[in-house]
């Protein structure tokens, strides 16, 4: 049981997790195409009252971090978008759904689409349930929660844990509503699903924007 959890970034070093935090990995499952069909994931280690994970992308002990902030040129200045997701978030409609979007904290962990199709796409046709679920279901899988939707009105989530998931090559994946402050002290939207930069290259910092696919990020 988490007490208390949060994440606080550190002025120009790592994310700082408290409360006693799962932090687990997760990687997706792929098509013979290629194609993000779902998530596997690994046993979480035993959750310690406080660790720091890496976020300037340099340690050798990824996701934790290695002190090499300190000697590591890299870009610490934290930019994440303004305002709420629900000022952000783009309508795209929907029947007996309504889906949204906002496209600054994509991660284009590619959950959206297929090669028949996007959820973009199949907003138009969610008149046919089978659509409207297959939408939902993308929809869920979708980590930085960068895609949502709403039935009658009321947004529903995905039932996630609290924890802080590893993607290979990828952000921290941050569920269950953990709490986020930056290094400023300012506290970003809390919410059941967001993805955090691990790669030190976003420009939506703290948040992930997706740059680790660009630059080539492992670990």
């Amino acid at each position: 049981m988490t007490k208390n959890p949060k994440i606080d970034v550190a002025p120009d070093g790592p994310y700082m997790v408290s409360g006693e935090v799962p932090i687990t990995s997760k990687s997706p499952v792929v098509s013979e195409q290629g194609e993000p069909l779902t998530w596997k994931t690994t046993p979480a280690t035993e959750p310690k009252t406080k660790v720091a994970l890496c976020r300037c992308g340099a340690s050798a002990n990824k996701p934790y971090c290695d002190g090499s902030h300190a000697s590591h040129d890299w870009d610490s200045d934290e930019n994440s978008p303004v305002g709420t997701y629900a000022e952000r978030a783009k309508s795209y409609g929907g029947t007996g759904i309504e889906i949204f979007d906002d496209r600054p904290i994509c991660v284009h962990a590619g959950f959206c689409g297929n090669k028949v199709t996007t959820v973009w796409k199949m907003a138009e046709q969610t008149g046919d349930s089978r659509i409207r679920a297959e939408a939902m279901a993308m929809i869920e899988r979708c980590p930085s929660g960068a895609l949502t939707y709403s039935v009658d009105g009321e947004t529903v989530e995905p039932d996630l844990p609290v924890e802080v998931a590893v993607v290979p090559d990828g952000p921290l994946w941050v569920s269950g509503g953990i709490a986020v402050t930056q290094s400023d002290g300012t506290a970003l939207e809390t919410r059941n699903r967001v993805t955090l930069c691990r790669c030190g290259e976003s420009a939506s910092k703290p948040l992930c924007d997706g740059s680790h696919k660009d630059t080539g990020f492992t670990g």
